[in-house]
């Protein structure tokens, strides 16, 4: 697929050449920073030096203190606790840590986690959950990652006596739901100063303000900072503010002192490197949220609460076997789906694409999805049939905001949310031939001609000869990445083979290259799946290439590599 490239703006040579001098780093690195908003040598400094005083208090976010005096009535009364949180990764951790956290805290028995069946009842609070609340004694529900626009479920639940703590990140409707306390800093009348808190990012403000409250040291929270790491890694949520500082030190966790879940899975991947949020959003989240997809989440949270090496094995296996079973079903889907729209031509040729089949299974419609958009890179709903409805995942492109269109197609549906990016929704069956019309319609009117193409965001532009160790080793702790804080990307004109390109694995490129002008420089390189370049590479042909720099380990030697991007002929 053509892509287009994007080089950001310089930012202010006056300031980009201080900030590189005070520093000690060569001006491209100076200039990474102050596209990043970062322009002071304080700031620099906090930048490549999160500190855990950069937190904030959690008793600035909206309804904190309800949240917090409510919990503590239920633990002073021996009422009972449910945890309840969606059956994905961020849900999944979110009632790991606050199940973990206030098991220490409560008396025996009388606290326990809930996550709901995917196919009997769906996403988010469900009336079954509810009702297994009632039944079982339960008075109080913490809901993570889930119940911002539930308002039916929490009145239902309020009817029953069963009190709700809503600890969510999704945008609310219009009235929020009737809860004892509803945490989500995206709330309009929350002044909270981070409001890109993941779901699980909300539960430890939660377990941060009742240890604040209840003079619990600060460092008995330590514990749960590799949860949060893996839900913001996982979750796509921005890698600033908060979320870096969380995420910063759940890396250290899981590197030093990984619980014993997260270790069982790194070693049935034999992954004996260090772990960066690659691994968690590559490894670590695919797993876990498979055991939602294809059984049970709760699956997932008995192997991130395990205490005991055995049962974390043991539960480690079963859910690297379940991820196996997600990938069958993955592929052959995705086979499915673009086998629809390759045998239509109308289809082809829209802006938007949303398919449906009775038969596909339910856990894997997100991620067929995005594979979707790899390919046709256009807004896509994927559909299926359950429990006598029909129910999807929307995925969308850079700069669209899905949600909005799927909002303009609300009077077709029986529920959705999500945000941005992602979303969820839920409709009848006679519904879905209009929701393709309608959306289709929503997007073209909408979306604008540069946003179906993929866009390569490159930061700078970079001469070979600046690649040095010192330049990697500061590069490095821009880390750790994800949304707002890119892997560094660069671009490099002029450059050929040295003459030892050759085609590795099935279709990637592995060359050394060179400038034009200054041949006895050069840098190994990869270039993955873009082998339909090798006769131009072997033709010494001159290109234009952008990368990210990255290091390469062989027989037990490292090395720096490029790893290319995109690659166009000069």
């Amino acid at each position: 697929m053509e892509k287009r490239w994007s080089i950001k703006p310089k930012g202010d040579e006056i300031v980009v050449k201080k900030l590189a001098s005070e520093l000690g780093i060569d001006e491209v690195l100076g200039n990474l920073l102050v596209q990043r908003g970062i322009k002071t040598f304080e700031e620099a400094k906090k930048f490549f030096r999160p500190s855990l005083d950069d937190l904030h208090n959690p008793f600035l976010m909206k309804d904190m203190d309800k949240a917090v005096a409510r919990i503590e009535t239920a633990i002073k009364n021996n009422e009972k606790i449910l945890v309840y949180g969606d059956y994905d990764v961020d849900g999944t951790t979110a009632v790991a840590l606050v199940y973990s956290f206030f098991k220490k805290h409560t008396a025996e028995g009388n606290i326990d986690y809930y996550i709901p069946d995917r196919y009997a009842e769906g996403y988010g609070i469900s009336f079954t959950g509810i009702d297994y609340a009632k039944e079982n004694n339960f008075s109080l529900i913490i809901a993570l990652d889930c119940g911002i626009k539930a308002n039916d479920k929490i009145d239902y639940a309020n009817e029953r006596n069963i009190d709700f703590i809503i600890c969510d990140h999704h945008r609310p409707g219009d009235i929020l739901p009737n809860a004892v306390a509803v945490l989500d800093a995206k709330r309009t009348d929350c002044t909270y100063p981070f409001d890109e808190l993941c779901g699980c990012g909300v539960g430890f403000k939660l377990i941060q303000a009742y240890a604040q409250k209840n003079n619990i040291l600060f460092e008995e929270l330590h514990e749960y900072f590799d949860l949060t790491a893996i839900s913001i890694a996982s979750d796509l949520v921005p890698v600033v503010g908060e979320n870096r500082t969380l995420c910063y030190f759940g890396l250290q966790q899981i590197n030093k002192k990984p619980r014993k879940g997260i270790k069982a899975i790194f070693e049935l991947a034999n992954v004996k490197r260090e772990i960066t949020v690659n691994e968690l959003v590559f490894i670590i989240g695919p797993r876990i949220n498979a055991a939602g997809r294809i059984k049970t989440g709760r699956d997932a949270v008995a192997l991130l609460i395990s205490d005991c090496s055995e049962s974390a094995n043991t539960s480690g296996i079963s859910i690297n076997i379940t991820n196996t079973e997600r990938r069958v079903l993955d592929v052959d889907i995705t086979a499915q789906a673009l086998s629809m729209i390759n045998d239509n031509p109308e289809m082809i040729a829209r802006k938007s694409t949303v398919l449906y089949h009775p038969d596909w299974h339910k856990g894997v419609v997100g991620i067929v999805a995005s594979r979707l958009i790899e390919k046709y890179y256009r807004p896509t709903i994927v559909l299926t049939e359950s429990n006598g409805k029909v129910t999807g995942s929307a995925r969308s492109v850079k700069d669209f905001d899905v949600y909005n269109a799927i909002e303009s197609c609300a009077d077709l549906l029986e529920q959705f949310g999500g945000h941005k990016y992602a979303a969820g929704l839920t409709l009848k069956i006679e519904n879905v031939v209009a929701l393709q019309q309608r959306f289709e319609e929503v997007v073209s009117a909408t979306i604008e001609e540069y946003m179906l193409t993929p866009e390569i965001e490159i930061d700078a532009e970079l001469e070979l000869k600046n690649i040095t160790p010192k330049f990697y080793r500061v590069l490095k702790q821009f880390a750790p990445y994800g949304p707002e804080n890119m892997s560094p990307l660069f671009v490099t004109k002029e450059l050929m083979d040295k003459g030892y390109v050759r085609i590795v694995g099935t279709n990637h490129l592995k060359m050394d290259f060179q400038t034009a002008q200054n041949p006895r420089e050069s840098i190994p390189a990869i270039a993955f799946g873009q082998a339909n370049h090798f006769d131009d590479v072997l033709r010494k042909k001159i290109f234009t290439a952008c990368y990210a720099i990255e290091e390469n380990e062989y027989n037990g030697n490292t090395s720096l590599q490029l790893n290319i991007k995109d690659m166009k002929l000069d």
